[in-house]
């Protein structure tokens, strides 16, 4: 069925008794007729001036619709055109074979609220997590568990209550003052210890700042693309992400003024040092930008300095909490790469303002426990061999960028092109727009190869590039090649002629 008059077919859902917001219902009534193929893709919507006047209701209410629409995907604007309906819908990009709607009926009939129902049916999490090419898994083999082992027994042999029990007070002591200490070293971080808040990683110090700091209906700029994680807490929490486009010098902050004038957001979430998932470093320039805009507007900034620790050739710039002089910046980090994921061990650096509230508010919604775990990572680092392992790994992991790289060349030589090879644990490959990178990736799994698609990891289909997420870290020198060459022949069969 095809709607012949949006306002009637709003009209007609729309339930102002119910006590929800009117925008909101806009938003769920658009998002699932988009859904269901009742508005086709490419259908130009009226403006919401024009729709605003159709339903006698306040222009606002339906720009907030629009807004979120557009921020989620399901619209796209078009300078000096309008607003449409988009080619490829967010749920389309997470599996382009999923039926969206059965899927939403069945999720609902087991109990899950529609929030949890979206959750689950846009998870970006992957069922595998070790293995050719499996980005941004560290090489969990070559850790030193005899050393971690012996410190280990040194601290179950003195068997102290103190660790057994829940944490407080934002953490183990000596792992945050060891924390504070190599930030300020290695990454220019501007932190005294009482400004650590030890967190299980990215999204629980993710969602303890959104929780202290934001409101339901906040909105948070993304980088465009971004890691799902962040999306997914955010949305979780009913704070809407905007995708800000990231070009060669990071995020386009330059243009947000004019994408955005009346709504500044509460939250800007970027990843300055190492882009994820392209790898590029956001400019002095921008940083600076950044800092001001946020000043400005009273924004929160989460700088994620992910992978700063694994570098294969120039230094990285400092941290941008390092040029904060508003304390506006919150620093996330997590031992996830450095360490083992296993270990679930984060951390949050706050302004010094924040310092008492967020170590009282983490206490009060985690119970934060962990602390035997985090006294031996104290040891890990302070007698010297969290510092040794990085090094060591450093060289590892270069060497298996080098193979992948030579790996390509064989089979491309110069048609393809790859970014993000000075850094980090995966490196992204480039294909043309006419490629499926999510046939690919499926029929890659289908042989035992992990490729993620790098247009999943876009909100706005209009935007998104193809690409492959090809990790290395984690897959042994021998196995690159051969796993590469059979990668290469399933690219080859999408290949466009």
């Amino acid at each position: 069925m095809r709607i012949a008059s949006l306002p009637d077919f709003l009209l007609q859902r729309i339930d102002r008794a119910t006590g929800q917001p009117v925008n909101r219902q806009i938003y769920q009534v658009l998002r699932e007729a988009t859904l269901s193929h009742q508005l086709p893709a490419g259908l130009q919507l009226p403006s919401s001036r024009e729709l605003a006047r159709e339903l006698a209701m306040s222009r606002n209410t339906v720009t907030h619709a629009y807004e979120q629409l557009i921020a989620e995907g399901y619209l796209e604007t078009r300078a000096g055109a309008g607003t449409f309906i988009a080619d490829t819908v967010p749920d389309q990009i997470v599996d382009i074979c999923r039926n969206s709607r059965s899927d939403t009926d069945h999720l609902g009939q087991v109990g899950l609220s529609n929030r949890g129902a979206q959750l689950i049916q846009r998870a970006g999490v992957s069922a595998l997590q070790w293995g050719a090419f499996m980005p941004g898994v560290p090489d969990v083999t070559q850790f030193p568990s005899k050393v971690w082992s012996r410190l280990q027994n040194k601290h179950w042999r003195r068997s102290r209550a103190e660790l057994l029990t829940y944490g407080q007070n934002g953490g183990y002591l000596p792992l945050r003052e060891a924390i504070a200490e190599y930030l300020r070293v290695a990454r220019s971080v501007n932190c005294r210890t009482g400004q650590i808040i030890i967190t299980t990683g990215i999204h629980q110090s993710i969602d303890l700042a959104a929780k202290l700091l934001g409101e339901h209906g906040d909105r948070a700029w993304v980088e465009e693309p971004c890691y799902w994680g962040t999306r997914s807490v955010c949305k979780s929490l009913g704070i809407t992400p905007v995708p800000i486009e990231v070009d060669a010098e990071g995020m386009q902050v330059h243009q947000t003024d004019a994408l955005h004038p009346t709504h500044p957001p509460r939250f800007i979430f970027v990843t300055p040092s190492h882009q994820y998932p392209l790898g590029t470093i956001m400019s002095l320039s921008r940083r600076r930008l950044l800092l001001e805009y946020a000043a400005a507007h009273k924004a929160w900034i989460m700088e994620d300095d992910y992978d700063s620790e694994f570098r294969y050739g120039s230094r990285p710039l400092a941290s941008l909490q390092g040029l904060d002089t508003h304390e506006r910046v919150l620093y996330m980090g997590t031992f996830s790469k450095t360490i083992f994921p296993g270990l679930r061990i984060g951390f949050l650096v706050v302004p010094e303002s924040l310092s008492d509230a967020f170590a009282t508010g983490h206490s009060e919604l985690y119970r934060g426990g962990q602390v035997f775990m985090q006294a031996i990572l104290a040891d890990f680092m302070t007698e010297g061999y969290f510092a040794s392992h990085i090094r060591r790994m450093r060289v590892l992991y270069g060497e298996r960028l080098r193979l992948l790289q030579q790996a390509i060349a064989r089979h491309f030589s110069d048609t393809i092109d790859f970014s993000n090879a000075d850094a980090g644990l995966h490196l992204t490959l480039h294909l043309p727009a006419s490629c499926d990178d999510f046939a690919i990736s499926r029929e890659a799994r289908a042989a035992g190869i992990i490729a993620l698609p790098l247009s999943g990891y876009y909100m706005q289909a209009v935007s998104a590039k193809r690409g492959l997420m090809l990790g290395y870290a984690c897959v042994s020198n021998e196995q690159i090649a051969p796993a590469f060459d059979k990668l290469a022949g399933i690219i080859k069969r999408h290949w466009p002629a």
